[in-house]
């Protein structure tokens, strides 16, 4: 029930951090994997560290995200091809951090762009064929500001929150073709944008960085940060037949520290 060998899932963001974890731990579990980013390089590297154990032939899409017609274009060319794809991965860099109040229409509009217009075309490339095969699991890579918001992210808590709400509508309108949606909730996650957004509350504070560090852990029940390759076990799941009947759901995985708020 939690193989994924003879499933086919395209994993975006995949060069770097939880998009990568996600690639090499489905490929791991059987699932050939088309990664897409846009930096080519990158994904030849991920490319070639994803296990074949299973006989896969792997394969990438260099696209960028800033442009969601070509996302679209590129998706659309992807699954129109001879093997459905049954997994989509969400998952794209966050936008920039900031107060909310400083903000312009077009820092909104990128982002608006970059995530729910990036998905939307994306879920739309895709859906067909996990409806002819009987089976999809879409996947929301998104963050636990969706349920409370995260200090000094005042964009990314607009557009992750947007997120959840258009993931979970689509739960409802596509769970009678056998096609779940489900959201990841990571909290702090050892990834290269958690060690910029430290580095910039260290700067704005006058602190070190260990000292940041220590403040946002000690927050956590787990007293630590998550590894990236711990929000890939949980999408593996949710990506398997053993996940079946779980359909719209928020899940946090972040130690415990929405628990404790």
């Amino acid at each position: 029930m939690l193989t994924l060998e003879g499933k086919n899932a395209l994993v975006c963001g995949s060069t770097q951090g939880i998009g990568r974890a996600c690639a090499i731990e489905l490929a791991r579990q059987g699932a050939v994997v088309t990664l897409m980013a846009r930096h080519e390089e990158a994904l030849q590297t991920v490319q070639g560290e994803l296990a074949t154990a299973c006989g896969q032939r792997h394969a990438y899409i260099v696209a960028d995200f800033v442009d969601w017609n070509l996302v679209s274009d590129k998706a659309r060319a992807h699954a129109g091809g001879d093997a459905p794809v049954h997994i989509l991965i969400n998952n794209t860099g966050g936008p920039p951090a900031g107060p909310l109040v400083e903000a312009t229409a077009d820092d909104l509009l990128a982002a608006f762009s970059q995530h729910l217009l990036c998905n939307q075309a994306l879920i739309q490339s895709v859906a067909p064929s996990m409806r002819s095969a009987g089976y999809g699991r879409i996947i929301n890579i998104i963050s636990s500001s969706v349920i409370q918001p995260i200090r000094g992210l005042g964009i990314s808590n607009v557009i992750r929150g947007a997120v959840a709400n258009w993931a979970r509508t689509l739960a409802g309108e596509l769970g009678p073709f056998g096609i779940t949606v489900n959201n990841i909730l990571p909290g702090y996650t050892r990834t290269a944008r958690l060690d910029s957004l430290i580095q910039g509350r260290a700067n704005r504070a006058g602190s070190t960085v260990a000292e940041i560090e220590q403040q946002m852990m000690s927050n956590v029940p787990l007293a630590r940060f998550a590894r990236p390759q711990e929000i890939a076990d949980v999408a593996a799941f949710l990506a398997s037949p053993a996940s079946s009947y779980l359909n719209g759901v928020n899940l946090p995985v972040d130690g415990g520290r929405l628990a404790v708020q």
